[in-house]
């Protein structure tokens, strides 16, 4: 019993370690890698030409496969760019905080070492929308307008919202428990059950871990459910990475960071910036929208919740084809 006892980690180990080597032989050839100055490596997906690029960034614990229904059709347009974030999908863990002029700087270097020229149409989802707009801030000349998707409300967080770091520590303390799980194989095997499967192993096994593990079962699956189900091997290849999870604490711990810097910085000037809000949140009050920049507009997504992308993909493809269109005149302007 003991022999058995002490083969089956090892078992599930050797599981995590050979269906790793097959995830990335079969799921990153859709894109390429940019290797950084430190020696570390982004990964991107490339679609469509023409100018401006689009660029996308997704939420805070989302990669490039967030967006694919989105780039695919604004691909048709124009050049589109979307990228994993170091420490998720498959680029390189990170090395620096996880606040977004620290994830926007690295993007910009990637877009550099890449050859991707601007001008860019900014795109980004919750924590996306935050490093979105510091890119916009810390490299103005080379964007064209911004679309922000239910932009991360810094109000709502910590530092501003004490009562939500308990929230926090918790979710962090998790995905402490989680890395080992994946590192055994156990996140595979879950995940595969549930996004590839029936799901009754996955609801066994959250059902032995208590209520939070319910819950966050729950609402994985109401997301996952709305992305196109080509995308969910990838998705379980990146979530069974013992890595994923030590990323996202370092995400979820820089969280009172990011709101403290996106807050005290400066407006976005003379760029426009559309604001998508779901029809059931709160829209954003005019003082909420100055804060943002001073050619901001909002429109509301009536039949949508947090992911307005995957809700009412054709009112986001609208509104970034607006924003392209509307370029145009002032880059002939520029121009001349």
């Amino acid at each position: 019993m003991l022999g058995i006892a002490a083969a089956l980690p090892l078992a599930g180990c050797l599981y995590q370690q050979l269906g790793d080597w097959r995830d990335r032989r079969h799921h990153v050839n859709n894109g390429r890698f940019v290797t950084l100055g430190d020696g570390r490596s982004l990964y991107f997906i490339e679609r469509g030409s023409g100018s401006p690029t689009v660029l996308f960034e997704a939420g805070i614990g989302a990669t490039s496969l967030n967006w694919l229904g989105i780039q695919l059709a604004v691909a048709s347009l124009t050049r589109t760019i979307s990228y994993d974030r170091a420490g998720l999908g498959w680029s390189s863990p990170s090395r620096t905080a996880r606040t977004p002029g620290n994830v926007a700087a690295e993007l910009h270097e990637m877009l550099q070492r890449a050859r991707i020229d601007p001008p860019y149409v900014l795109v980004g989802h919750s924590f996306g929308g935050l490093v979105m707009r510091r890119y916009a801030l810390l490299y103005p000349k080379d964007v064209a307008g911004v679309v922000l998707v239910d932009p991360m409300r810094c109000e709502e967080w910590p530092p501003f919202t004490p009562d939500r770091q308990t929230q926090l520590t918790l979710a962090r303390r998790l995905l402490g428990y989680a890395a080992p799980i994946a590192l055994c194989g156990i996140a595979r095997l879950a995940l595969t059950s549930l996004l590839c499967g029936s799901g009754k192993l996955c609801r066994r096994l959250a059902s032995t871990a208590g209520e939070n593990c319910r819950h966050v079962l729950e609402r994985i699956e109401i997301e996952v459910d709305k992305m196109p189900r080509e995308v969910r091997p990838v998705v379980v290849a990146h979530w069974s990475r013992p890595r994923f999870y030590a990323a996202m604490r370092d995400y979820l711990a820089a969280i009172p960071d990011s709101v403290r810097e996106v807050r005290e910085a400066e407006p976005i000037l003379e760029t426009p910036v559309m604001v998508l809000t779901p029809g059931k949140s709160t829209p954003l009050s005019e003082q909420d929208l100055g804060r943002i920049g001073n050619r901001v507009q909002q429109a509301i997504a009536p039949a949508s919740e947090h992911w307005i992308h995957l809700d009412e993909p054709d009112m986001v493809i609208g509104s970034i084809r607006s924003m392209v269109t509307a370029c145009a005149p002032e880059r002939a302007a520029t121009a001349k």
